[in-house]
């Protein structure tokens, strides 16, 4: 089969890219070793699609060059896509803090990009494995189990490791590497932290408890829920910190925020309440009862001398964990690293050194944030190739 751009991989950035290919034209087929399309889109959001954020900036995503992301999320923004949604009748609403959700599944989303490609004339090709490709002269030619592409543009859409599930693979990673591009270290992004076994044993008995935290970890700071696991620890904010959290590191946790505590115990140290009676009406109880024994707290407030009162207060606002580990690709949600952006123009997602070879999404080096921001980029970098590919 000959076309003028072949697409690797049916998620999100292959869809988008794939329609503005079309939109121009040209002919397109996506290839792709699973069974359906858009299984990431499909699991977003608890099944509702976080397909974007109101608040996107280029500082809500990692990367080694943290300005790569500017020009495609700015020629195709959130209010972009909300218009094709706006067009098409697909009712969303905002959750918090600008995430963008369907109002009910994010079927509706996957309905809307399959009809779109459809009328687009754009060809899938589904269950089908790559087994070996090259360019040749002008064209790259992939070999399936399914038979033979040729096209001269191809677009790896591929995204990274993480969710293996879903049917991640490295094919992305092996393609850059057969091209001599260069990859940046991968590693899991939007995973729980795990503790060591000692740690572990410690709060056990705290799987399940969650509350609100302000977290911090190498300069970042992120606001939101945090979950004992029978591990570690997981929730928004913990996945937020992932982002950042390097092996070695730890991350402080501010177990009241917006609260003034050493003003409080201040205010009641005349108090012969327990402590940790007295912290469990702001936490949950386990947790309180947890957190007094592990600091050998004993006595009532109306016994803490004003420089207990600092010390404790300090330590509830900056309670210090170092996990060892996360819980790797597995139950990741993104994967950190992928192709240098180095290697690629930022304008067209287009390959310095091989022509007509573009990359989009998670398989290069640019993961966003919680909340939206991933889809967005698989959006806004598949806008830019598909104009250009």
């Amino acid at each position: 089969m000959i076309k003028n751009v072949i697409i690797l991989g049916a998620g999100a950035s292959g869809l988008m890219c794939a329609i503005e290919a079309a939109g121009r034209n040209r002919s397109v087929v996506i290839i792709d070793h699973m069974k359906q399309m858009g299984n990431k889109i499909r699991v977003s959001g608890g099944g509702r699609c976080n397909f974007t954020n109101l608040h996107v900036s280029a500082e809500n995503y990692c990367s080694f060059n943290s300005h790569f992301c500017r020009s495609a999320l700015a020629r195709f923004t959130p209010a972009d896509f909300m218009a094709i949604l706006d067009r098409q009748g697909i009712r969303y609403r905002e959750k918090s803090e600008g995430q963008l959700f369907c109002l009910r599944t994010s079927e509706d989303i996957l309905s809307m990009l399959k009809c779109e490609t459809e009328r687009l004339g754009v060809d899938f090709s589904l269950q089908t494995s790559v087994l070996k490709m090259r360019k040749k002269g002008e064209f790259f030619e992939v070999l399936t189990n399914k038979g033979g592409f040729m096209a001269e543009s191809l677009v790896v859409a591929t995204g990274g490791l993480s969710y293996p599930a879903l049917g991640s693979t490295n094919l992305g990673y092996e393609i850059a590497r057969e091209f001599g591009l260069k990859i940046t270290r991968l590693r899991p992004g939007l995973v729980p932290l795990t503790f060591d076994k000692n740690i572990a044993r410690q709060f056990c008995a705290l799987s399940g408890t969650s509350l609100n935290v302000e977290i911090s970890c190498n300069g970042m700071h992120a606001v939101g829920g945090m979950l004992f696991t029978h591990t570690g620890l997981s929730g928004p904010a913990i996945l937020q910190a992932s982002l950042y959290w390097e092996e070695g590191n730890s991350i402080t946790i501010n177990l009241l925020p917006g609260i003034d505590f050493q003003e409080f115990l201040t205010d009641h140290s005349q108090s012969r309440a327990q402590f940790a009676t007295v912290l469990s009406s702001f936490l949950p109880k386990r947790l309180a009862q947890r957190w007094t024994e592990l600091k050998d707290i004993a006595w009532p407030i109306c016994q803490f001398s004003t420089r207990q009162i600092e010390h404790i207060s300090h330590d509830v606002h900056n309670w210090k964990i170092r996990p060892v580990a996360t819980e790797g690709f597995q139950k990741a949600e993104v994967t950190l690293g992928g192709i240098d952006t180095r290697e690629l123009s930022s304008k067209t997602m287009e390959t310095n050194k091989i022509p007509g070879l573009y990359f989009i999404g998670e398989v290069i080096d640019v993961t966003g944030q919680l909340g939206g921001y991933n889809l967005q980029w698989a959006w806004s970098s598949g806008y830019a190739a598909g104009q250009h590919a």
